[in-house]
């Protein structure tokens, strides 16, 4: 094995220790001597790697969101219309809520730390602007192509990616509340009879 394979193979070690450690015992509970434990490999490999656990832990964090944005494209790329490219991506929230039912708390935690260090807040409300960006621009496909009535991309964007936030919020707080899957794809479906061109109807899971 190359040495560069050997260093990505310890670097995914790491990654993946932490991401045990952090759904185990949290994240303000785990240090990096547990994670080194976990992964099998000495500080000094760690630091090599990563310069602190708040750099691991948004290391963590982009690798999530890098495969939820694939899934988005995907499911834009496939979609007929604006509408139902956005009630096929709504569905990604039954998966989301299935795989990160150990993530959620911990980005709580890492978010309350991260007010304090203004570097790493930006870190991680970075990805929260950019999903609003992404939005907007599917909103103004939208009202080009005529499935959107004429709106403000800015505001719709925010209205969606606030539902989706909210969603995720509530199946924290309060998971068997409700089916939280279903509960964003309902929500979504209401939210583009608001938006849906009045010669267009709403788009049908």
């Amino acid at each position: 094995m190359s040495p560069q394979r050997r260093a990505q193979k310890t670097r995914e070690r790491i990654l993946k220790a932490a991401e045990q450690c952090f759904a185990r015992d949290g994240y303000d509970a785990t240090g990096v001597a547990a994670i080194c434990e976990q992964a099998g490999v000495t500080k000094g490999a760690f630091y090599h790697h990563f310069p602190s656990k708040q750099a691991l832990f948004l290391a963590l964090l982009q690798a999530w969101l890098g495969q939820l944005d694939a899934g988005m494209e995907a499911l834009r790329a496939g979609a007929p219309t604006i509408p139902h490219g956005l009630l096929h991506m709504a569905g990604l929230t039954r998966i989301i809520f299935s795989e990160a039912s150990g993530r959620l708390p911990v980005f709580l935690e890492f978010w309350n730390q991260a007010s304090h260090d203004r570097d790493v807040w930006q870190a991680t409300v970075a990805p929260y602007r950019r999903y609003r960006d992404w939005f907007a621009g599917i909103v103004r496909t939208g009202v080009a192509e005529g499935s959107l009535r004429p709106v403000d991309p800015d505001a719709a964007a925010l209205a969606i990616v606030a539902l989706a936030v909210g969603m995720l919020l509530q199946g924290l707080l309060d998971p068997d509340g409700a089916n939280w899957g279903q509960a964003m794809h309902d929500g979504m479906a209401m939210l583009l009879e608001g938006l849906a061109a009045s010669s267009q109807p709403a788009a049908e899971s």
